[in-house]
């Protein structure tokens, strides 16, 4: 048996954060040296997320006997992003309402960081400019910057173009299906250094910020923790369930992408295995290439209770009293803003300061005080928005009938006899 587990990457990962957390606590300066792993294990994974997206996306459309399903499988998912993160939005509204985490804080006794270059970049965000970014100037460009939507975009019109051809482009999809494997391959071998990547990026988090820093603001981050925990358990279940779907069968099922996570901070990290484990799970390729990229930009369920919930906690610490029209304002400036950061570094903060700069009521420097712990909070709002994702796309793919209850059943037994194999051995 411990043999097994020795090869097994949920118990590598869970040791390799374990030990990350150690070094971080017993010497921190060591914790923070080990930076490079973590940055180093990202890089290798966002190395392949443009061309995996690219590949399913292609082949799930150029395989579509109905391109009219594509239009129709885009519009539904766009709906149900709206309608959840909205509603996630709105509970986070609500939490911090009720629970009031930043009433009473001394705020002149926080540490507070450099935030000049969030707010500048909130400031120049607009919609507009977002909708105009989608469609990139070079296909290149787009797969040198790893710009998600930009490679969505152009996956969709080359695999249109591509199912347009019929059989004269057969050959081409062929060749497509054997790049495809071979990129899947190449992640599988990523994922050989998962648990090495996230002991450093927990290392680093814990011997850069401490626990001490922790402690003044606590109270949200448990709030936090508290709300996408009740998110997730009761909002996606009983969606799930409304649909025939075990949510805690599905969540075993990714288990080891959502350790990755928890590693990383960084919900990328397990997009490639996702767009595999879906599929694995009885989504059909075209449904998972559309819904999971697209929802890396419009779904992120974490992050929009994150954002409600620390847009008011800010309120709060500096005793501003919004009104319920001032706070129903926020929600729908968040709408447009959480949507607007897609994909840009530090994104959290940027919707936050845009949102803030926005209202005109909340001051934007209030955004520093978050700094020391909003890396605590990612591992939260990352793992929520891989759930959700994944819901989403079991959701679309049931509405459409384009998923395979027998691979299901497959996948969960295959998964079950690993797990007796591992026990036994």
């Amino acid at each position: 048996m411990i043999r097994r587990l020795h090869h097994n990457l949920t118990f590598q990962v869970l040791v390799a954060i374990s030990l990350g957390v150690v070094l971080g606590l017993l010497s921190p300066e060591a914790g923070r040296a080990m930076k490079p792993l973590g940055d180093t294990f990202i890089n290798l994974v966002k190395m392949v997320i443009a061309p995996v997206i690219f590949l399913t996306i292609v082949l799930g459309i150029a395989n579509m006997s109905d391109l009219r399903k594509v239009g129709r499988v885009g519009g539904k998912a766009l709906l149900y992003f709206e309608i959840v993160t909205t509603f996630a939005l709105a509970i986070g509204l609500v939490v911090v309402n009720v629970t009031k985490p930043g009433v009473g804080l001394d705020v002149s006794s926080l540490a507070k960081g450099d935030v000049s270059k969030f707010t500048e970049q909130g400031k120049s965000m607009s919609f507009v400019d977002f909708a105009t970014h989608i469609v990139p100037s070079s296909a290149v460009d787009a797969f040198a910057k790893g710009d998600v939507l930009q490679v969505v975009f152009f996956a969709v019109l080359f695999g249109f173009a591509l199912a347009s051809l019929g059989n004269r482009g057969r050959a081409l999809t062929d060749v497509l299906e054997s790049v495809s494997q071979v990129f899947f391959r190449i992640v599988a071998i990523v994922m050989k250094v998962a648990p090495i990547g996230a002991f450093g990026a927990m290392a680093y988090t814990i011997g850069a910020f401490g626990v001490r820093s922790l402690l003044p603001l606590g109270r949200l981050m448990l709030d936090v923790y508290v709300t996408m925990f009740l998110f997730i358990f009761v909002v996606l279940n009983l969606i799930l369930r409304w649909y025939g779907f075990s949510l805690w069968e599905y969540i075993k099922f990714i288990r080891e992408e959502i350790l990755i996570v928890l590693g990383t901070s960084s919900s990328e990290a397990a997009l490639p295995r996702m767009l595999d484990k879906m599929e694995r799970y009885g989504c059909s390729r075209s449904v998972v290439g559309l819904v999971i990229p697209a929802g890396y930009s419009f779904n992120l369920d974490g992050t929009s209770i994150y954002l409600s919930m620390a847009a008011l906690f800010i309120a709060q610490a500096f005793g501003v009293d919004l009104s319920i029209t001032q706070q129903l304002s926020v929600l729908g400036v968040l709408m447009l803003t959480s949507k607007g950061a897609a994909g840009v570094t530090g994104s959290g903060f940027i919707v936050l300061a845009s949102t803030l700069a926005a209202m005109r009521v909340v001051p934007v420097e209030g955004v520093a005080i978050l700094l020391g712990v909003d890396r605590f909070m990612s591992e939260a709002r990352a793992i929520t928005n891989l759930i959700g994702n994944g819901a989403a796309t079991l959701v679309i793919a049931r509405s459409e009938n384009a998923f395979d209850e027998r691979q299901r059943q497959r996948a969960v037994a295959e998964l079950h006899a690993e797990r007796v194999a591992g026990a036994t051995a």
